[in-house]
């Protein structure tokens, strides 16, 4: 019979987690949040992780944005993306997506309105891709749908813009549905 026993996990062991499991970037004060632990020590336990991936020959990488920090890819490898995840959409099933980032998380009944019946085509096909969260609405019939980190590791977008007002209209063109 053999006895197993658990190492303790390293603070920078545990934001690497978090990291890997956000697939988004990351504050400082949520970082220490999930971790629980003071946001100094979650600073120290960062700065120990960006120095080990700095340091190691790996295809990930801890990258700061303006809303944090993320584990993503190296830039070296991004055309490994394109080529093992090659993307066939269609042009009515790409306007659908780019307005559920644009407008997300959105009412299923509000992007039908905005881009026209054909979302119910494309719905489906972007969930399966990876790229679209369907998650019913706690209160009415229809689903909140919002993109995911494939889309956003896919695309190579770190944050989206805000909402362009009465621009966004343009994505709505409901004639290339």
């Amino acid at each position: 019979m053999f006895s197993f026993f658990v190492l303790p996990m390293s603070l920078a062991s545990k934001i690497e987690a978090i990291l890997y499991l956000k697939a988004q970037p990351v504050s400082i004060a949520e970082i220490a949040e999930c971790a629980n632990c003071p946001r100094h020590e979650a600073e120290e336990g960062l700065l120990a992780l960006i120095n080990d991936y700095a340091h190691r020959e790996t295809a990930l990488e801890i990258a700061e944005t303006p809303e944090g920090y993320c584990l993503q890819l190296r830039e070296a490898y991004q055309d490994l993306v394109q080529t093992l995840i090659p993307l066939d959409l269609g042009v009515g099933a790409l306007r659908t997506l780019a307005a559920i980032a644009l407008k997300g998380p959105i009412a299923q009944t509000d992007l039908v309105e905005l881009r026209g019946s054909g979302v119910y085509q494309h719905i489906p096909e972007l969930v399966d891709l990876g790229f679209v969260r369907k998650r019913r609405q706690s209160e009415g019939r229809s689903y909140w749908l919002q993109v995911t980190s494939k889309f956003y590791q896919y695309f190579q977008v770190e944050k989206l813009p805000q909402p362009f007002g009465e621009g966004i209209a343009s994505v709505g063109d409901q004639g290339s549905a």
